[in-house]
């Protein structure tokens, strides 16, 4: 691949130009908004000026609701050898387009499995995509040529190529992303109008669970109106769930033993299920999930702290695997949680507290 074309200059589109630009390729922008696909040039994506001549790829980042217009309106001006776009839904693109008679073998739906909450090209980064997922959802129509660009693609921006069937995409999606999205921000819109005293006891978990609810709410918009109904399908698994959950917590309040013993036995299900779901989510690089153990280490918040923590860890051989951060309420003060395989987790310890750090137990 030598040259590209990304229409939609967002945080998606301006993030693979970025890495096509830097491995050499040449990126022509363009966006409904001159001034976005400006702005993403300026930050060294590429040029805002149309190409002369086809390219060999055309990216459309464009939202779900519009993917399938702008790609019939870019196939049919013969803008480039190959297309395809990377919306978050790709089974109903692929319809539209189908029902409007295009000759489907030149494009290809794909769907890179990253983001931010933020958005715009002035989110973007060239390495957004680095070992994420990339899903690739070719059918036998698909050329040969037009694959094995989208293959390019995902290598120049080092993610890793999953291919899918794009109705199973779109199931998987609304599992692992688009339902915890919904349920996320029903949790955190319980804390608008909550009292401040309650809101200022929210620690970690809280953080964890509504973490993705500051994402944009009309992006949002665009997604789950591409793929609603397998979200609404979990989610009224999930609104079971509740109710069930909701029973067990009532019997729990009952003077009845038998009934409390039911809501105990109703309330650990639901926990023993959630155990079971989550040791299946992907660990490190996507393999199997490890169990790592926890060194806590108590630090002021000034600049350099985890600096020289990383560094010492790197100085008594022992290699970080992840790393979790939690502030302190109303001190300049958090508590540093290191992952680390079980055999590191004493030698850690031991060099942290050499060098005069606080070792929480």
């Amino acid at each position: 691949m030598r040259t590209a074309l990304v229409i939609g200059t967002g945080l998606i589109g301006t993030s693979a130009a970025l890495a096509l630009s830097q491995r050499g390729v040449v990126v022509h922008l363009a966006d409904h908004d001159p001034e976005q696909a400006r702005t993403a040039t300026a930050l060294g994506a590429g040029t805002d000026e149309a190409p002369e001549q086809p390219v060999d790829l055309a990216i459309v980042a464009a939202p779900p609701a519009h993917v399938a217009a702008v790609l019939a309106d870019t196939m049919r001006r013969g803008v480039a050898r190959g297309y395809l776009d990377v919306a978050s839904v790709k089974g109903g693109p692929r319809r539209e387009l189908e029902a409007l008679g295009l000759d489907l073998s030149s494009y290809i739906g794909t769907h890179p499995m990253s983001g931010r909450e933020k958005s715009g090209p002035l989110a973007a980064t060239g390495d957004l995509f680095e070992g994420r997922p990339w899903v690739l959802t070719p059918t036998r129509d698909t050329d040969t040529e037009v694959l094995n660009l989208a293959l390019e693609l995902v290598s120049h921006c080092r993610a890793v190529p999953v291919v899918m069937d794009a109705d199973a995409h779109d199931r998987a999606v609304a599992l692992v992303s688009h339902m915890p999205h919904l349920v996320s921000s029903m949790v955190a819109a319980r804390l608008e109008n909550a009292e401040e005293a309650a809101v200022r006891l929210c620690g970690q978990g809280i953080r964890d669970v509504t973490r993705i609810a500051a994402s944009d709410p009309g992006m949002w918009i665009d997604i789950l109106s591409a793929n609603p109904g397998p979200v609404a399908d979990l989610l009224g698994d999930v609104a079971a769930d509740i109710e069930e959950t909701v029973r067990a917590l009532r019997a729990l309040q009952s003077s009845d033993e038998d009934k409390r013993r039911e809501g105990t036995v109703g309330i650990e299900g639901v926990l023993r299920r959630g155990n079971a779901g989550q040791v299946r989510v992907p660990g490190k690089h996507g393999s199997a999930p490890r169990a790592y153990e926890v060194v806590a280490v108590l630090i002021d918040d000034q600049p350099g702290q985890l600096a020289r923590i990383f560094a010492d860890a790197g100085m008594a051989g022992v290699n970080i695997e992840d790393v979790r951060i939690e502030h302190a309420t109303g001190q300049q003060a958090g508590l540093v949680q290191l992952m680390v395989e079980p055999k590191a987790a004493p030698v850690l310890t031991a060099a942290l507290r050499e060098r005069g750090w606080a070792i929480r137990q």
